[in-house]
C-alpha cells in the first residue's frame, strides 16, 4: 500500500483540466503507435474459448458463481489518468482531490492500484499480477491487445454474470461493442469512452487554396481519398510545394486502416486485400507531390509543421484536440490559435481508447457491476463526467443531448475553431459510422504495424516495388504469428 501511496502522491496535484485530458489521450497514443513494435507474438496469441457462446440477456442479478462481499474492491491500471476520477464520479467524490484521497486511504473500500507505466507495458504487469495472485477486480485494457484477455475465461468474466446485458449498454457506440466482445460475441469488456477522430485543417489556408469556406464545403473537397490526393496536390501546386496538406504517414493510415472491409485474418491464414494497394498507391502519390509531410508522429517537428504553417492538416481524435493538437497550433495564444475547423475527413476512424474488464476471481462482483453502469451506462453520471473531465463519452445519446445544446466542453480548445465551431459534433457523425463487425483478430497491432512498416522502409523510402514490400510484409507476420498458414 505504501508503493500505491507514493504513486498516487506524484501526480496528487493534477487538477481536472484539459491539459490532464491531453494528457491521456497523448499516453495513450504513444502506446498505440509504437505497440506494434513491442507487442510479442505471446501477447496476441491466444486461444479463444472453445465452448463459450453469447449469453442471453438475464433478470439483472448477479450469478451465483460470481464472489461478493470482498473487503477491498480493486481497480488496476497502468496510470492515474483515468480511473480516480471515474471513481470520484461513482462516489461522489471531488475530482480535485480524488488523487490525493485515494493514496491516504480515505475512500473507504477501494484501492487504485496504479502501474505508473505506460499503455504499452500494462499487459506484462498484468500477466506478473494474475501470477502473483494479486487483488484485482476491474482492470483496463486497450484494443491493440485486448483480446489477449477478453478471449481468456481464466482472465475475463463475462459482463452477463454481474447482470449486465445489452439493456445496459443500448446507446454505446457499436465500434466499442465490437473490440468489448470475444470470438464467440461474448461482451468482456466496455469502454467508458469513445475515440473518434476528424480531419482538423487550417481553414484560412483551405480557403486560400481550395476555396473553401466552410467545413461542409472541405469535407466535399476530401471525402474519399482520391479526393483528398487531388486536394492535396492542388495545394502542392500552388504553394511549389511549401505547404503539405496532410501531418504524417502515421495519422494517414490511423484513418485509412479504419476502412478495411475485411479481417486481416481469415481462416488462419493472412488478408492482403485491394484495400491494401490503395493505400500504397495513395500515400505514394502524398508523397510524391508532398502532400503529407515526412515527419513521424511524436517527435517535435510533426507539431512544429503546423506551428510554421508547413503542414495545414491533422488527423486528430478526440482526445488529441487538448493534447499534441494544441502544441500544432502553437498554444493558446499563438500565431495559428483559432484559425482551424474540423471535418470527417475521407473515413470515419476512431484512434485509441480504454476498455473496462473484470476478472473472474473478483469477490466484489457488486461493487464491479455498479462501478462499470456509473462509467458506461448511468446516463446522469455520465453527462457530468462528460464535461468536468472532459470526455468524449461512450453513449450516444447522452453526446447528442450535449452537442445539441451547444455544450462548451474546454473554452482552450474550443476557441481554436473558427466561429465557434462544435468540434464534438463532427466527431460524432464518425463514431456513429465507424463499423468494425467481424474485422478484430486477436494479430491486428502487429500486423497494422508490420504492413505500414513495410510500406514506409520499403515502398517509400527504399524504393521497392509494392510486391517487394509485400513480401518483407509477409515475412515479418510470419515472425510474430508463426501459427499462421501460408500457401505455397
Amino acid at each position: 500500500m505504501n508503493t500505491l501511496k507514493r504513486t498516487l502522491a506524484l501526480v496528487a496535484t493534477l487538477a481536472m483540466t484539459a491539459t490532464a485530458f491531453a494528457s491521456c489521450g497523448k499516453e495513450e497514443e504513444k502506446k498505440d503507435d509504437k505497440s506494434a513494435e513491442t507487442t510479442t507474438a505471446a501477447q496476441q496469441e491466444t486461444e479463444a474459448p472453445e465452448e463459450t457462446t453469447a449469453e442471453p440477456e438475464n433478470d439483472g442479478s448477479i450469478d451465483s458463481s460470481v464472489k461478493t462481499g470482498g473487503k477491498e474492491f480493486t481497480v488496476v491500471a497502468w496510470n492515474a489518468d483515468d480511473i480516480p476520477y471515474l471513481i470520484a464520479q461513482w462516489k461522489g467524490l471531488s475530482y480535485d482531490t480524488i488523487v490525493q484521497d485515494l493514496a491516504d486511504g480515505k475512500v473507504e473500500g477501494v484501492n487504485a492500484n496504479i502501474l505508473n507505466v505506460q499503455g504499452g507495458q500494462a499487459s506484462e504487469k498484468y500477466d506478473q499480477l494474475f501470477n502473483d495472485g494479486s487483488d484485482i477486480d476491474v482492470y483496463l485494457v486497450e484494443a491493440d491487445w485486448a483480446l489477449k484477455y477478453i478471449n481468456d475465461d481464466s482472465k475475463t468474466l463475462a459482463l452477463s454474470k454481474l447482470g449486465l446485458g445489452d439493456k445496459d449498454f443500448s446507446n454505446i457506440y457499436s465500434y466499442t461493442d465490437e473490440v468489448g466482445k470475444d470470438s464467440n460475441g461474448v461482451r468482456k469488456g466496455v469502454s467508458w469512452q469513445a475515440a473518434a477522430g476528424g480531419f482538423a485543417y487550417r481553414a484560412d489556408l483551405a480557403e486560400e487554396y481550395l476555396g473553401v469556406k466552410t467545413p461542409e464545403e472541405m469535407q466535399a473537397k476530401i471525402d474519399n481519398w482520391d479526393l483528398f490526393v487531388d486536394a492535396a496536390k492542388t495545394i502542392s501546386d500552388k504553394t511549389s510545394g511549401g505547404v503539405a496538406l496532410a501531418d504524417t504517414l502515421g495519422g494517414l493510415w490511423q484513418a485509412f486502416a479504419c476502412g478495411r472491409t475485411q479481417p486481416w485474418v481469415v481462416d488462419n491464414k493472412l488478408v492482403i486485400d485491394d484495400s491494401c494497394k490503395e493505400f500504397a498507391d495513395t500515400v505514394k502519390a502524398l508523397w510524391d507531390c508532398g502532400g503529407v509531410t515526412k515527419n513521424t508522429q511524436w517527435t517535435d517537428e510533426w507539431t512544429a509543421a503546423g506551428v510554421s504553417g508547413k503542414c495545414m492538416g491533422y488527423f486528430v481524435s478526440t482526445w488529441g484536440f487538448g493534447g499534441f493538437f494544441l502544441d500544432a497550433v502553437g498554444g493558446e495564444g499563438g500565431e495559428q490559435y483559432g484559425k482551424w475547423n474540423v471535418c470527417q475527413g475521407p473515413t470515419p476512424f476512431y484512434w485509441g481508447g480504454t476498455w473496462m474488464v473484470v476478472n473472474p476471481g473478483t469477490d466484489n462482483g457488486e461493487e464491479a457491476r455498479d462501478f462499470i453502469l456509473s462509467a458506461t451506462s448511468d446516463e446522469k453520471q455520465m453527462s457530468e463526467y462528460a464535461k468536468a473531465k472532459p470526455e468524449y463519452v461512450n453513449n450516444s445519446k447522452v453526446m447528442d443531448d450535449l452537442i445539441s445544446s451547444n455544450t462548451v466542453f474546454n473554452e482552450k480548445i474550443s476557441g481554436n475553431f473558427k466561429d465557434g465551431q462544435n468540434y464534438f459534433a463532427e466527431l460524432a457523425k464518425n463514431a456513429k459510422e465507424i463499423d468494425f463487425g467481424g474485422l478484430i483478430t486477436p494479430y491486428d497491432a502487429s500486423i497494422k504495424g508490420a504492413f505500414s512498416n513495410a510500406i514506409k522502409d520499403e515502398f517509400l523510402d527504399g524504393g521497392k516495388s509494392y510486391e517487394e514490400a509485400m513480401d518483407k510484409f509477409k515475412d515479418k507476420v510470419a515472425e510474430s504469428v508463426p501459427d499462421l498458414e501460408w500457401d505455397d
